[in-house]
C-alpha cells in the first residue's frame, strides 16, 4: 500500500491521484477532502511545499497535529537521553527534528512517528518496512540509520544528520546549477544508487528532495519510505508511487517499478538540476500523464549535446532502452568535462567559480599570456573573451568536445598510445581567456600564431635539449589510472585516487608524491606496506608498456640532473588529441590518427618547441625561430589545436 507524493499544483486533478494510486491516497482517510498542496521540488516562482525538503530524512504525507512532543526524550531500553531541537522538516506521519545524545553531543535527524498516526496495521506495517530496509544499508553515499526506539507516545528513529539541508533547498536558492555542479552530484547519486540497487532495494521516490547534503557538501539519498525489495518482472506490485512528475512510463501504466524507473527518475532529476525545472510538469495532473506516457518534454537549445544525450537515453520510454548506472558514469557527459573533486559551501545560494590551482593554474595563464601578448592588445583579448563566454559557437564546441580525465573519472576504455583513430579534421581557431600579461616571451609566442610568415616547412634549427618528454601511454583510468613512460625510461602512473608513483630508469627505486611537492622515496622490492599494491600496478604498466607499446620518436634522451623529477598533474582528452601537463610546466600533445607530437618546454627564460611528425622524426627549435622563418600548415593547425585545449582548461 503505497502513497502518490504530489509536487505541481494540480488544481482541477488532484482528485485523479487517487484513483490512480492504490495505496494511502485511496484508503479510509482519502475519504476526507483532503486541501490541495503546492510543489515540493524546485519550482522557484512557487513556494515549498507540504513538505519542507529541508527534513534530512522523512516521510512525506499530509501534515499532522499532535501532541507536542518533549524536550527531553528517554530512550526506555537504553536509558539514553536526548534533547529535542528544532523541527528540519515535516510529513505526513512523522516530523523530523534535530536531536542530540545528552551523553556524547552527537547530533541526529531524528524522525519523530506518533503511535496515532500509525495506529492501522498497514499504517504501522509501513514504517516497519521502512525500518527495516534503511537498518541494513551502509554507504557513502546513503543516508545512515542509527538507532531507532519507541516511547508510550511516539517512534524514533535516529538518521545521520545533513546540516546543508537538501538539493531541493540549493535549487530553490540557485533556480539552476552549472555542468561541473550536475557532474559533482551525479556521481555520488550514481553511487549511492548503484548500491542500493546491488542490495536489490528500489528508491522508487528519486528526487532533488530526497538528496541531502553534509556539512562537507557530499550528497547522501535519504527517504525510504517508498523503498522496496527488486521483485522479479511477473512478480512486481503495480501500485503506482512516487512524485508525479518523476513517475516513469512504466510505472504509469501498473506495470511494476524496476532499476529502470530509478534510472527515469534520475533523468528527471538532471534535467531539473540543469533547467530549474522538471521535464514533464503541466498544468494538470491529467497532461502531466500523458506526457510521461508519451516521453514527451522540451530540450531547450542551451543544453549542451552531451547532456541532452544522457538525459534522453534516461528518459527513454522503453525501459531496456535507458542505460545502465555504469553506463550511465561512463557518458561522454562525464567523459567531456571538468568535474571538481569537492564544492565550497557558497555554492549553496552562489554560482561557483572553478579555478585551477598552482602550478597548473600559473603554467596556464603564462602560456596563455604569452600567446596573447602585450598591454597594448589587452582590450582586445577580453572583448574577444567575453564572446567566448557568451558561447562562441566554435570555443563553445571545442571545449565540451574535450575529455578531462582527472581522478576523479573512469572512461570505459583501456587506450594506448597505438590504438588508431579515424583522420578528423583539427580545429583552427583559439580561444582568448583575458589574462595577466606576462612580458617575457609574449610577443614571440603570439607572433607564432599570427604574425609568422607562410612557409612550406618548419625550421631547420636543430637544437640539443635537455627535457624529458612521454614515448609511451595507456590510459587504463577504468580500473587504476594512467601510465606513461618518459624518455628516460622512467615509468609514471596517475592513479585514480590522485596519488602519483614513478618507477625510476633504474628499476629499483620508487618516488611517491601524495600531494604536490611532498615525495617520498623507497626500494621498489621493499614498500611500505600501504603502497605495495599500487607499487604492484606500476610495474605492471611498465611491464605493459615495454612488451606491446613502441617509442613515439627518435628524440634522445638526455637528463640534466639540475632539473626536477617530471610527474604528471593532469591529462586531457578531445576525440583527436592528448595533452598532458607536468610539474615542471612541461606539456606535451599526442594527435591519435596519425601519431605526431608537439611537446612545448620552458628552457633558460625561452619556450622551445619540439615537433614528431607521423615518421616519428623530432624537431626542436625556439618559438622566437619561428615568428622569423614561419612553419608549414601542419604545423600551424596542431599548434593552435594545442593551444585550444591548453586555453579551454585555463579558461
Amino acid at each position: 500500500m503505497e502513497l502518490l507524493r504530489t509536487i505541481t499544483y494540480q488544481p482541477a486533478a488532484s482528485t485523479k491521484v487517487c484513483e490512480q494510486a492504490l495505496g494511502k491516497a485511496c484508503g479510509a482517510d482519502s475519504k476526507k477532502k483532503r486541501p490541495q498542496q503546492p510543489p515540493e521540488e524546485s519550482q522557484p516562482p512557487q513556494p515549498q511545499a507540504q513538505v519542507q525538503p529541508a527534513a534530512p530524512h522523512h516521510h512525506h504525507h499530509h501534515s499532522h497535529s499532535g501532541a507536542e512532543i518533549s524536550r527531553i526524550i528517554v530512550d526506555p531500553t537504553t536509558g539514553k537521553r536526548y534533547c529535542r531541537g528544532k523541527v528540519l522538516g515535516k510529513g505526513g506521519f512523522a516530523k523530523c527534528y534535530e536531536m542530540t545524545d545528552l551523553t556524547n553531543n552527537k547530533v541526529y535527524a531524528a524522525k519523530i512517528i506518533p503511535h496515532s498516526r500509525v495506529a492501522k496495521p498497514h499504517q504501522r506495517e509501513k514504517i516497519d518496512k521502512e525500518i527495516e530496509l534503511h537498518r541494513i544499508l551502509h554507504h557513502k553515499h546513503v543516508v545512515q540509520f542509527y538507532h531507532y526506539f519507541e516511547d508510550k507516545e511516539n517512534i524514533y528513529i535516529l538518521l545521520e544528520y545533513c546540516s546543508r539541508r537538501s538539493m531541493a533547498h540549493i535549487l530553490k536558492a540557485r533556480k539552476v546549477l552549472t555542468e561541473p555542479e550536475v557532474r559533482y552530484y551525479l556521481r555520488q547519486i550514481v553511487s549511492g544508487l548503484k548500491y542500493l540497487h546491488e542490495q536489490e532495494i528500489l528508491h522508487r521516490d528519486l528526487k532533488l528532495g530526497n538528496f541531502f547534503i553534509n556539512e562537507a557538501m557530499e550528497l547522501k539519498v535519504g527517504d525510504f519510505g517508498l523503498a522496496a525489495r527488486l521483485e522479479p518482472l511477473e512478480h512486481r506490485r503495480r501500485t503506482i508511487c512516487g512524485t508525479p512528475n518523476y513517475l516513469s512510463p512504466e510505472v504509469l501504466n501498473k506495470q511494476g517499478h524496476g532499476c529502470e524507473s530509478d534510472i527515469w527518475a534520475l533523468g528527471c532529476v538532471m534535467y531539473t538540476m540543469l533547467l530549474g525545472r522538471p521535464p514533464f510538469e503541466t498544468t494538470n495532473l491529467k497532461e502531466t500523464y500523458r506526457c510521461i506516457r508519451e516521453a514527451r518534454y522540451t530540450m531547450p537549445s542551451s543544453l549542451l549535446a552531451p547532456a541532452k544525450h544522457l538525459i534522453a537515453s534516461m528518459l527513454s520510454k522503453n525501459p531496456e532502452d535507458r542505460p545502465s548506472l555504469d553506463d550511465i558514469i561512463r557518458h561522454e557527459f562525464f567523459l567531456q568535462g571538468f568535474t571538481p573533486d569537492r564544492l565550497s559551501s557558497s555554492c549553496c545560494h552562489t554560482v561557483p567559480d572553478f579555478h585551477l590551482s598552482s602550478p597548473a593554474k600559473n603554467f596556464f595563464k603564462k602560456a596563455a599570456a604569452a600567446l596573447f601578448g602585450g598591454k597594448k592588445d589587452k582590450a582586445r583579448y577580453i572583448d574577444i573573451h567575453n564572446r567566448v563566454s557568451k558561447e562562441d559557437e566554435e570555443i563553445y564546441k571545442l571545449r565540451h568536445d574535450l575529455k578531462k580525465t582527472s581522478i576523479t573519472q573512469q572512461p570505459n576504455k583501456h587506450r594506448t598510445d597505438e590504438e588508431l583513430q579515424p583522420p578528423t579534421t583539427t580545429v583552427a581557431r583559439s580561444g582568448t581567456p583575458a589574462v595577466e600579461n606576462k612580458q617575457q616571451i609574449g610577443d614571440a609566442i603570439r607572433g607564432c600564431l599570427e604574425n609568422m610568415p607562410e612557409a612550406d616547412c618548419i625550421p631547420k634549427e636543430q637544437l640539443s635539449t635537455s627535457f624529458q618528454w612521454v614515448t609511451k601511454w595507456v590510459d587504463y583510468s577504468n580500473k587504476y589510472g594512467f601510465g606513461y613512460q618518459l624518455s628516460d625510461h622512467t615509468v609514471g602512473v596517475l592513479f585514480n585516487n590522485g596519488a602519483h608513483m614513478s618507477l625510476l630508469p633504474d628499476k629499483k627505486t620508487v618516488h611517491y608524491y601524495a600531494e604536490l611537492g611532498q615525495c617520498s622515496v623507497f626500494p621498489a622490492t621493499d614498500a611500505p606496506e600501504q603502497f605495495i599494491s599500487q607499487v604492484t600496478v606500476l610495474k605492471y604498466f611498465s611491464h605493459y608498456m615495454e612488451e606491446n607499446l613502441m617509442d613515439g620518436g627518435d628524440l634522445p634522451s638526455v637528463t640534466d640532473i639540475r632539473r626536477p623529477r617530471l610527474y604528471l598533474l593532469q591529462w586531457l582528452k578531445s576525440d583527436k588529441a592528448l595533452m598532458m601537463l607536468f610539474n615542471d610546466g612541461t606539456f606535451q600533445v599526442n594527435f591519435y590518427h596519425d601519431h605526431t607530437k608537439i611537446i612545448i618546454c620552458s628552457q633558460n627564460e625561452e619556450y622551445l618547441l619540439t615537433y614528431i611528425n607521423e615518421d616519428r622524426i623530432s624537431t626542436t627549435f625556439r618559438l622566437t625561430t619561428l615568428l622569423m622563418s614561419g612553419c608549414s600548415l601542419e604545423l600551424k593547425n596542431r599548434m593552435e589545436y594545442a593551444l585550444n585545449m591548453l586555453l579551454q582548461r585555463c579558461n
